[in-house]
């Protein structure tokens, strides 16, 4: 079975119960995997999940986001989500199935592998690759940009038509690719300086997503981005209190600054916009505050 093809839906603990008992450990557990889904890699005819979330790149593995998100919005809060990283099911219809669109991912997509990832690269091999016969695939080589103009139109009408978009992290990254769907982000990605310690202080606490919500710390990629909307939409911002500059880092634009926009919402037309930027590392996502904001962004997003 390809891994790409693999569809998993999560429920709440409570959903899960309620709809198959307790036959199983994992259906306990709230992780369900139905065989029907294996096969749903291009369309969705049916579904009882309010949030579809589209995860993962290179450097993001899905498991940490499925593992985050899973915990803070399906175990704690109860919503349910349809988890995969098949970018192919973002289309107008199988969208319409649901309120919230989740992507939690950058914007490339590498159909040949990638040779520097995260863990390893050639200069901790000590001898070269043998491959017998010869690797023909051009590895590391033809990234390409998976979302289509289609589907950038696509997000646009049913965010208009009163869908809700929710991006994560590095999904600014996406909007450099594609005009529709950054017109509705609201942002493009601008780099981000090494992994560091940095406070999310709330700038607007009189929002929904971030009322009770106290400042908080993080060990994380401070994501940089070039914000396009409103400012007043900016609710929370990232602020790094360490030296000024280490090591001469420069954003994509070349500025130098210690603060960024963190996190933002807006009305788009009859739908809804929310990004938040933390996230490269699990234990962003499980700081408590963050989970505050997290389930106070789902209420808004759903309008509850």
């Amino acid at each position: 079975m390809n891994i790409h093809n693999l569809f998993s839906r999560f429920y709440s603990r409570r959903s899960a119960i309620k709809s198959i008992g307790m036959a199983t450990t994992a259906a306990a557990a709230g992780t369900i995997i139905r065989p029907q889904d294996v096969h749903a890699v291009n369309s969705i005819s049916k579904t009882d999940a309010d949030a579809l979330a589209i995860i993962g790149d290179e450097s993001h593995n899905s498991d940490y986001i499925r593992s985050g998100l899973g915990s803070n919005l399906v175990d704690d809060y109860g919503l349910a989500i349809d988890f995969s990283d098949e970018e192919k099911l973002i289309s107008y219809e199988n969208l319409k199935h649901y309120k919230i669109l989740i992507i939690f991912r950058d914007g490339l997509r590498f159909p040949y592998g990638y040779w520097y990832s995260i863990y390893w690269n050639p200069k901790d091999i000590e001898k070269e690759v043998i491959s017998d016969p010869p690797i023909e695939k051009p590895i590391g080589e033809g990234r390409v940009g998976w979302m289509t103009e289609q589907q950038g139109r696509d997000i646009k009408r049913w965010v208009s038509e009163g869908g809700s978009l929710w991006a994560w992290h590095n999904n600014s990254h996406a909007s450099l690719m594609n005009e529709d769907y950054h017109d509705v982000e609201g942002a493009v990605y601008a780099g981000h300086p090494p992994i560091r310690p940095f406070k999310v202080v709330m700038t607007d606490k009189s929002h929904p997503i971030t009322k009770g919500v106290n400042d908080f710390v993080v060990t994380d990629e401070q994501h940089y981005v070039r914000y396009d909307k409103d400012p007043k939409h900016v609710i929370a911002r990232s602020v790094y209190e360490g030296p000024d500059n280490p090591g001469g880092w420069k954003d994509n634009f070349g500025r130098v600054n210690n603060s960024a926009e963190a996190v933002w919402a807006y009305e788009y037309g009859k739908g809804r916009v929310c990004f938040t930027a933390p996230g490269h590392m699990v234990s962003a996502l499980f700081n408590p505050e963050y989970i505050k904001l997290q389930h106070n962004a789902v209420r808004w997003l759903l309008r509850g």
